[in-house]
Formats: structure tokens, sequence, C-alpha cells
């Protein structure tokens, strides 16, 4: 990953990860596109809420995993996006402590 410092809290780490796929994967469904974007969002559970509200459609369930919680919706172009509300980076098991 790279690792970047949060602009209002520098002790706070970020990092963005470029992870390519092998060409048979089914992790981008429905989307027919070879490809994902991942946004960070703050509030998972609210985001899903207003998204939804406005017809969004949601893919699967939210999961939550080590690093966060995650959620999948699909954009007007058939797009599947991830978004993830990470954990504090001190909780977060795949940064260097």
């Amino acid at each position: 990953p790279f690792l970047w410092r949060e602009t209002a809290d520098k002790e706070e780490v970020g990092y963005t990860v470029w992870a390519p796929f092998s060409q048979d994967t089914d992790y981008f469904k429905p989307s027919e596109k070879p490809y994902m974007f991942n946004f960070r969002v703050a509030n998972l559970v609210e985001m899903l809420a207003a998204l939804r509200e406005e017809g969004v459609t949601v893919v699967g369930e939210m999961a939550e995993e080590p690093n966060g919680k995650f959620a999948w919706i699909m954009d007007p172009e058939g797009n599947k996006i991830e978004l993830w509300e990470p954990v504090p980076s001190a909780e977060d098991p795949y940064l260097p402590k």
C-alpha cells in the first residue's frame, strides 16, 4: 500500500492500494467492467441510507472486516464502486506498527 497522513490529523495514517485481479475474477460483478473504484467514507451506515433513499443500487450486504466496513454500489454507468469506512489506523491490522 501507499501510506499517507490525514490532513486534519497528522497522527492518522491512511493508505491507497492498487490491486490487480485475475482476468477471470467475478469480484466486480454485476458490473461488466474489468475494474472497480474504492472510496473512503466517514459513516458507511448513513451513506448507504442516503444512497438507497436516492435510488442507488446497493450490491449485497455491508461487510465488517478487521480494517473497516465495506459496501458496494452501482453507478449509472454500470461501474461497481466499493465504499470503505476504515477503522482508526492504530487499530488497522494491515498497517505496519
